[in-house]
């Protein structure tokens, strides 16, 4: 018992260091390969969101009720926008994963060519299934990462009088990391033809792995970067201008870091799993 408790200790740190060290493999294959312009498509794509939410934010209300029934649907629509903006805001990292679906795809296949030769010929039909599986799959981990929360946060609230005092809380943590590195290492599976549940035994296996591209991947684009600063150019003319500039700078520097997630992380997985597996294909 104790050995085999040794030996999955053993594998999990195994697992871990190789999700690590892939990061920076993956940095540095970027800038061999010249790809590093894929970043500019989350960039846009943040702007888009923040523009969404200066929307919503600044979006007045006016309401005009003069019966039960005016307010009942006041109340459904505030409720709904209330919804929106909690899952913008808690759910982000699941959203860019579904939304760049058919680029993270595209550029995991790429990836692995790079490194292995493999050639897969671009169908339709099997680049619409990819995404759909990979749409799946962050669906499937946001439900369960979902689920664990609730029941972590009843717990740490029954048990502590402040939730986020429990010990337990942090459990959320680390398993956001393993559905976020689960739904990137996803995309490597389908081309192993693993179905969603072979893919599930095969993550739980190296959980480790799964794990560290997660923390990494949550790290990077949970940065408290203010595009407002960016793109207003607040608070110039009420301080010191070097100030402001190297404030400006932050941001930016922050901005193209969060933007850098999704790619950084999708090709270190796929580096991580050529490395754990050979995707190489046998002739």
């Amino acid at each position: 018992m104790m050995h085999l408790s040794l030996h999955l200790i053993m594998q999990f740190l195994k697992d871990l260091f190789l999700g690590l060290r892939s990061y920076w493999k993956a940095i540095l294959f970027i800038k061999t390969h010249k790809i590093y312009w894929y970043i500019l498509i989350p960039a846009v794509f943040m702007i888009g969101i923040y523009k969404l939410g200066e929307m919503i934010k600044a979006k007045q209300y006016t309401p005009h009720v003069s019966n039960m029934n005016e307010i009942v649907w006041f109340m459904l629509q505030l409720l709904l926008e209330i919804s929106i903006a909690l899952l913008l805001m808690n759910f982000a990292k699941y959203l860019v994963v579904i939304i760049l679906s058919p680029l993270l795809a595209h550029l995991s296949q790429k990836t692995e060519h790079k490194l292995t030769g493999n050639i897969y010929p671009f169908e339709m039909g099997q680049f619409l299934k990819d995404i759909k599986r990979g749409v799946r799959i962050a669906l499937r981990n946001l439900l369960w990462q979902y689920l664990f929360f609730l029941i972590i946060f009843v717990v740490s609230f029954l048990g502590w009088k402040d939730p986020k005092s429990s010990p337990v809380f942090y459990l959320i943590f680390g398993i956001a990391f393993y559905y976020y590195g689960f739904s990137f290492i996803d995309y490597v599976n389908e081309r192993r033809k693993l179905n969603i549940n072979e893919s599930v035994l095969f993550v739980r296996s190296h959980w480790g792995l799964a794990i560290s591209l997660g923390a990494v991947y949550s790290s990077m684009i949970l940065v408290p970067v203010n595009l407002g600063i960016i793109f207003s150019l607040t608070g110039f003319g009420e301080k010191n201008v070097l100030l402001s500039i190297g404030e400006l700078l932050l941001h930016v520097l922050l901005w193209i870091a969060a933007s850098a997630a999704p790619i950084l992380a999708i090709v270190a997985s796929t580096i991580a799993m050529n490395d754990l597996v050979s995707l190489k294909k046998k002739r």
